[in-house]
């Protein structure tokens, strides 16, 4: 009897875990991704079904930040507070509609890229409380990653990822990145990916989960 397909993406080794019934108790009920799992657990498919519902006009910003959100600080306890905050920043979600805009593109380039990464970067633009870059990167993953494209693709830069990135992939600081430092990465990855044959995204999970220099197989 064949297995059903794993809802890992290649070089995910597990889902998030997630509290569902304190999520849902601290979100405004407009700020919920229609569809979003219940269940506990959290896979990046998840959530990279929420983006294509927001490219497609079906999910709004609000709700497309609270489905990274509740991935990315999955079962930690302030999580859904700071969320809430983020949210509160932009009760009517045009100050994210105005810095993801270039990333509905079929494919974003890097002028985009750097747009949308200046805008939530920037107080009189699009920065929300509680979003520094190590979240906001996440929402720029998600909603700006084009798989099979290759190439220069958003990525996730936490202070993880940053701890064990290499001199040359042009993160100087430690944190509070400037644009040009999260694309000097971007560049770095998406030249590991060619090298190694994987997308770019397995070279941030790599990172993340201390396992750089695996072997694709």
């Amino acid at each position: 009897m064949s297995q059903p397909p794993s809802p890992a993406l290649p070089g995910e080794p597990k889902p998030v875990t997630m509290h569902p019934d304190r999520w849902r108790e601290a979100l405004p009920p407009d700020a919920w991704p229609d569809g979003f799992p219940e269940a506990g657990e959290v896979w990046r498919r998840d959530v990279f079904a929420v983006a294509e519902a927001w490219r497609a006009g079906e999910a709004t910003p609000r709700q497309l930040l609270s489905a990274v959100l509740m991935w990315g600080y999955g079962p930690i306890g302030y999580g859904p507070w700071r969320t809430l905050r983020s949210l509160e920043g932009d009760p009517d979600g045009k100050r994210l509609a105005h810095a993801l805009d270039g990333l509905r593109a079929p494919a974003p380039d890097e002028d985009a890229l750097r747009a949308a990464y200046q805008r939530l970067r920037d107080p009189k633009g699009s920065r929300l409380p509680r979003l520094g870059p190590g979240l906001f990167t996440k929402l720029l993953y998600f909603a700006g990653y084009r798989r099979g494209a290759g190439g220069r693709q958003p990525l996730i830069l936490d202070r993880v990822v940053r701890s064990r990135l290499p001199v040359e992939a042009g993160v100087r600081r430690e944190s509070g990145w400037l644009s040009e430092e999260w694309l000097a990465y971007l560049g770095w990855a998406a030249d590991q990916a060619h090298r190694r044959g994987v997308e770019p995204d397995e070279v941030e999970m790599a990172l993340f989960h201390d396992r750089w220099g695996f072997t694709p197989g």
